[in-house]
């Protein structure tokens, strides 16, 4: 929604809310300058239960909103009077936690009278590119990968992207949290598949997450993780003691190597120089360090997120307000959450 009666400023003070999953987080910047990043987190409540559970994690939102966003405030050393607008994440997301988020934002900008932007939280990890190199500018190719949603994007300029690619069933993030609980290992899944993995040594045949006689570029990764299970079951039957770190390294390199490969297939076929990625699975460090590698091999630029700006977090809420703060796309206070948005969209 356009208020022409908004004056547009050139370095605007924008306060991000980020509350779609077991992250309550506030951050501050000034045009794409980043002044504060705080995060008060759930998770090792959560982790008692073996993943997020919704009510608890509403509960907590409510009673971390008002902290995270005066830390924030203080960090920046800004004013809540000097705001120029407040954006939040209004999905996709567990409706309970987004609520808790929005509504703290829409208050603010009621008693305020700045404008609201309401925040695609997928375009919030897209913007966390943003963050980390103030000077890029699309065309660049995206690389989304988290719990989610799992693509790959032409990010053809600042509010338009074309899904090249992704999966037909699990996000990459989503498998990884499956193979977690398959293998034992508490949640966070996919970090702790990461560690496991580092101590794996020897390679363990699994099948590629290509989607097998397709012309798109599509993927999968239930078979991946079908493969995982069948290979410790069969293992368990014979009587054998399998590594468990082999097949966590194996299935990262099986999840990871293609989508490095797509990635940089898709900037040389189409002439972008540049390639940036988001979404909680880019804190892999194998991913990192293989996309670096293969970007460097091919003569293009890779901008990857810091880590912590890779998982839910505000700053990337606030970087993608900045966009639409300049697009003048401010939104109504009736607006309500959403517990799911079409990447598309």
């Amino acid at each position: 929604m356009y208020n022409p009666d908004v004056k547009i400023k050139s370095s605007p003070l924008i306060l991000g809310i980020e509350s779609s999953c077991d992250e309550t987080a506030a951050a501050v910047i000034c045009g794409r300058k980043l002044l504060s990043s705080e995060i008060i987190s759930s998770a090792a409540e959560q982790s008692k239960y073996g993943g997020v559970v919704p009510e608890i994690a509403s509960r907590a939102h409510a009673d971390a909103v008002d902290e995270v966003v005066f830390r924030a405030l203080k960090s920046a050393g800004v004013r809540l009077k000097e705001l120029d607008a407040v954006a939040a994440t209004y999905g996709a997301g567990l409706i309970g936690a987004l609520l808790v988020g929005l509504s703290f934002a829409k208050g603010l900008a009621y008693s305020l009278n700045i404008p609201l932007i309401a925040v695609n939280h997928i375009r919030g990890h897209l913007a966390a590119a943003y963050l980390e190199d103030e000077d890029i500018e699309p065309p660049f190719v995206t690389l989304l990968a988290s719990g989610g949603h799992t693509a790959v994007l032409h990010t053809k300029s600042l509010y338009e992207y074309e899904v090249l690619g992704g999966t037909s069933d699990d996000a990459a993030g989503e498998a990884f949290d499956k193979v977690a609980r398959v293998l034992g290992l508490s949640y966070p899944g996919g970090a702790n598949v990461e560690r496991l993995a580092a101590e794996g040594r020897n390679c363990i045949a699994l099948p590629s997450a290509y989607v097998k006689n397709s012309t798109s570029m599509r993927f999968s990764y239930s078979g991946l993780k079908t493969a995982v299970i069948n290979v410790l079951h069969n293992a368990e039957q014979r009587g054998e003691n399998i590594s468990r770190a082999d097949i966590a390294c194996s299935f990262q390199h099986a999840a990871i190597d293609m989508l490095v490969n797509k990635t940089v297939e898709s900037a040389k076929r189409l002439g972008v120089g540049v390639v940036t990625a988001g979404g909680g699975v880019v804190a892999n460090g194998y991913l990192r360090s293989s996309l670096k590698s293969a970007c460097d091999m091919a003569g293009l630029k890779c901008v990857l997120p810091e880590k912590k700006y890779c998982t839910d977090n505000a700053a990337m809420i606030a970087a993608e307000g900045l966009t639409q703060y300049f697009a003048g796309n401010f939104a109504p206070l009736d607006i309500t959450a959403r517990a799911q948005i079409p990447l598309g969209s």
